[in-house]
């Protein structure tokens, strides 16, 4: 089962037809591509900046449907007996170290499993608002290269998004469709916000 969004928005050319969460703007989409068959209608992950792709076959409730699943049934199930933890939210994965690192892992109280996750959860703390400015900035990037990438200045919004030059940025994007600048920095707020 494809896993989906919980909320993103979509357009319909230059203008921003429909935003929340995820059924109900696959619903929008197929009634305004019923209106339009011609219109070009893309609609965007609010977290990621990605595309969503919607089936919007048959009537509406089929399409929130296939959107929502349904209570107590698992995104995909996991063939055999799964390892791990699984009530507790724990996957396993494969992890390919050196000796040494295999070593050190496995004299840590715990054991290997243990260490990575207080490594991983330290980095999570440490790293936080770099990770956000780096996510948004990644966002930001994607939704522009699909909707403003031939849009005066893109380029030019680029560099002063990664630069984090959040003047230069506003300026260099003043000029571009309304919904489409209003989405862009909706996105982008986090890459101009202050490290901790």
């Amino acid at each position: 089962m494809t896993s989906f969004p919980q909320k993103c928005t979509a357009f319909a050319g230059v203008e921003r037809i429909a935003s929340g969460e995820v059924s109900e703007v696959a619903v929008a989409v197929k009634r305004h591509a019923a209106g339009d068959p011609a219109a070009s209608v893309l609609a965007f992950d609010d977290d990621t900046g990605r595309p969503v792709d919607f089936d919007l076959r048959g009537s509406d409730d089929e399409v929130r449907a296939r959107l929502v699943p349904e209570a107590g049934e698992p995104e995909e199930a996991p063939p055999g007996r799964p390892r791990g933890r699984p009530k507790l939210g724990v996957v396993a994965r494969e992890v390919t170290l050196l000796p040494r690192h295999w070593d050190w892992l496995g004299a840590q109280p715990g054991g290997a499993s243990v260490a990575l996750r207080k490594l991983v959860e330290g980095a999570r703390t440490v790293h936080r608002s770099a990770d956000q400015i780096r996510q948004a900035q990644e966002a930001t990037g994607r939704f522009m290269h699909a909707m403003a990438g031939d849009a005066a200045g893109y380029e030019e919004a680029t560099r002063a998004l990664y630069a984090r030059d959040g003047d230069r940025f506003a300026a260099l994007i003043a000029d571009w469709p309304q919904d489409v600048r209003a989405y862009i920095l909706a996105l982008s707020a986090a890459a101009f916000a202050a490290e901790a």
